[in-house]
């Protein structure tokens, strides 16, 4: 094991090349030296080179869709849709080691094993592709010809996942250097590949030529529409470009003839553009937003907002931020028994509900459905001493997964996946899997594949056990065992990303002896988890990640320090809980500050406007369960500070969810059969 806090040196030195670059939103690339005096590193506008001074060259149409035009290409001339690369190259005729590709594009709706080009450089009189931008159902491909190697070969660079295919305008920036190929689409987390063969140094573009959406041939033509095709030599284009409030259709160079709004038309024309249109403000009460309303605008004066009807529900366009001011009862919801844990969801189309994961087994768990601004009873379901739900959806399909601590009925341990039918409007038996005194599931997905982590806290006496993930079998329909890690009483995971990376953090609790242990952070690398840091936590009962701007935090719950071996402490559960920040440079995260707990159970993150919060579940103070959670404000460089403290009895967990009638806290308590809805009052 790695020195504790120390990330293990099998972690790839890559991995912070990459975060770096993430946590800094991108950076200039270094030119090629090959390529220095070749050009002034300018954007190479490849599209508008393609288009004659008078207009479109025969084979492009312009349409104009969603408000963006673009350029449609026959597949008829090809070779039409060509030019010299020397046009574009005037000081060499090399192109450059490493660059960007800016392209703003949409993809048309298409049968699947289709292959479509998005653009080509060959040389003449050879089927060889030099350079190229493929785009194939949910991949992108980028191919290129390295002759520095013997004979020559193509090598083809592939992004899984890549869904363009929803007549949606995208924007996609490929960043090139050397064997590290990055592609961030509407400037989401970029997706990294490295290949064992870099982008050659001297690629020569002598008697070559590009092709707009084809490869010279009728077969693989880009049936979409291109409004932006730019290279950017020597530097990576994703921050000069990610800073658009439109960012899907954020342009670096487009041809005149696509600009967004065309010259106004003289007085005595009949006919208007398309661009005039009459703008329609409501002013009152929240009018209905549907199809016929849509692109319409309404005025909330009250709120002192503007808002525009996207065809089902109002968007916000501009709005007054506000404040929390204080929190107030909205409900008492008296449960089936003292209630563990609680999952806030929404099933599209259906509404909002609240799982509780309820202590006794008859009548078992209850979920409640928000009706009229209070939740109401909904639904029953058989447990077994419930700790916790998870709600995830794989596709269309519905789950939602408890955790049972006890045996049933039969002597027999298990934990259940719900499926959500559609016909029934019920959460019916789905799968059955052995736990061993589950606590929680974690859902998430890595490389388009759905996993499930369960976290098994004790079999027997014995709490250092292996808790296990289990990864979904679309052939079957069920969670098959795919890796197990050693954990001690482990009471959460916690799931997150950083950049293109994965992560799963799992709270130790208690090893036997002690509660002082540690628990421990896992990377995604080469199809499994790996250890990648390990923190020292006192009977750990959770974790939290959040965001706060470009900062990433991670906060654990501790519940109480024990240790058989030591002098007990005059307090167990008064202890701190803490506030970890990724820090680039140490490679690990780091302790930004301390806060006194009682034996904490829960985190949950929250905004207010533009503010950020922290609520704790307190849960027991050493003398009694009545003990005040806090609310905690961010206040930058004082880190979190108290905002207001909350009456709780023996809180076990907080869940914050917003709905039409605004924002709410809902709390559960593992001590009395009563949950309470908390509503956030503004200002």
């Amino acid at each position: 094991m790695d020195p504790p806090g120390q990330s293990p040196m099998s972690v790839p030195l890559l991995l912070w090349v990459v975060l770096l670059r993430w946590a800094g939103g991108g950076g200039s690339v270094r030119a090629g030296r090959t390529w220095q005096h070749c050009t002034d590193l300018r954007p190479l506008d490849i599209l508008s080179e393609a288009v004659p001074a008078g207009g479109p060259a025969r084979g492009m149409r312009v349409f104009q869709v969603q408000g963006v035009r673009g350029f449609q290409l026959s597949p008829a001339r090809p070779r039409a849709l060509g030019f010299p690369a020397s046009r574009l190259f005037i000081h060499c005729d090399r192109f450059p080691e490493e660059f960007s590709i800016i392209a703003t594009l949409r993809a048309r709706r298409r049968p699947a094993k289709r292959n479509e080009y998005i653009f080509t450089l060959m040389v003449e009189d050879s089927p060889s592709v030099l350079v190229g931008l493929r785009y194939a159902p949910d991949k992108l491909h980028f191919l290129f010809w390295s002759q520095e190697r013997a004979g020559g070969w193509q090598t083809r660079v592939t992004f899984p996942n890549v869904s363009l295919s929803d007549n949606q305008w995208h924007t996609l920036i490929l960043a090139v250097s050397g064997q590290s190929f990055s592609l961030t689409v509407d400037c989401s987390i970029p997706k990294d590949v490295v290949v064992e063969t870099p982008f050659p140094a001297s690629l020569s573009v002598r008697r070559a030529s590009f092709y707009l959406g084809n490869r010279r041939r009728r077969k693989g033509v880009f049936t979409g529409l291109l409004r932006q095709l730019v290279l950017l030599p020597g530097a990576d284009a994703t921050p000069r470009m990610c800073h658009a409030v439109n960012f899907k259709v954020a342009t670096l160079s487009v041809p005149s003839v696509l600009q967004d709004v065309p010259a106004r038309p003289v007085s005595n024309e009949v006919l208007k553009y398309p661009y005039e249109a009459d703008m329609k403000v409501t002013l009152g009460a929240r009018p209905r937003c549907s199809k016929q309303e849509k692109a319409q605008f309404w005025f909330n004066a009250s709120r002192r907002g503007l808002y525009l009807c996207n065809g089902s529900t109002w968007v916000s366009m501009l709005e007054v931020q506000h404040r929390l001011d204080y929190v107030e009862e909205h409900q008492k919801l008296v449960t089936n028994s003292e209630t563990m844990g609680i999952e806030v969801f929404s099933i599209p189309k259906v509404g909002l509900f609240a799982a509780m994961a309820n202590r006794l087994t008859p009548p078992g768990s209850a979920i409640y459905r928000w009706t009229d601004g209070k939740f109401v009873h909904y639904q029953n379901i058989p447990t077994h001493q419930a700790q916790s739900w998870k709600y995830f959806t794989i596709g269309k399909k519905i789950f939602l997964a408890v955790a049972n601590f006890e045996q049933n009925e039969r002597g027999q341990e298990f934990s259940v996946i719900f499926k959500w039918s559609r016909r029934k409007a019920k959460f019916l038996a789905h799968q059955r899997i052995a736990t061993h005194s589950a606590r929680d599931w974690e859902a998430f997905a890595i490389e388009g594949e759905a996993f499930l982590a369960v976290v098994n806290h004790r079999e027997g006496n014995n709490h250092n056990i292996d808790s296990v993930i289990y990864r979904w079998n679309p052939r079957t329909g069920l969670f098959e065992t795919n890796q197990t890690i050693p954990t001690s009483g482990a009471y959460d995971w916690e799931f997150f990303t950083i950049g293109p990376y994965s992560f799963l953090a799992v709270a130790n609790t208690f090893n036997g002896t002690s509660t002082k242990i540690y628990s421990h952070i896992y990377i995604w690398l080469s199809g499994s988890f790996q250890l990648f840091q390990s923190i020292l936590t006192f009977g750990a009962a959770d974790w939290e990640v959040f965001h706060i701007g470009d900062r990433v935090f991670l906060a654990v719950a501790n519940s109480h320090s024990y240790d058989s071996g030591m002098p007990a402490p005059s307090n167990f559960y008064a202890i701190n809980s803490s506030i970890y920040e990724l820090n680039i440079t140490a490679q690990m995260f780091v302790k930004f500050q301390d806060l006194l707990t009682y034996s904490a159970l829960d985190w949950e993150f929250f905004s207010v406007g533009d503010d950020s919060f922290l609520v704790v579940a307190n849960s027991f103070d050493g003398f009694t369960f009545s003990v005040n959670s806090i609310i905690y404000r961010w206040q930058g460089y004082e880190g979190f500070v108290a905002a207001h403290h909350l009456p709780t009895v023996g809180c076990r967990d907080w869940e914050a969810f917003h709905t039409a009638e605004g924002s709410f806290l809902l709390y559960s308590s593992a001590k009395e059969p009563l949950s309470k809805v908390l509503k956030l009052k503004t200002t």
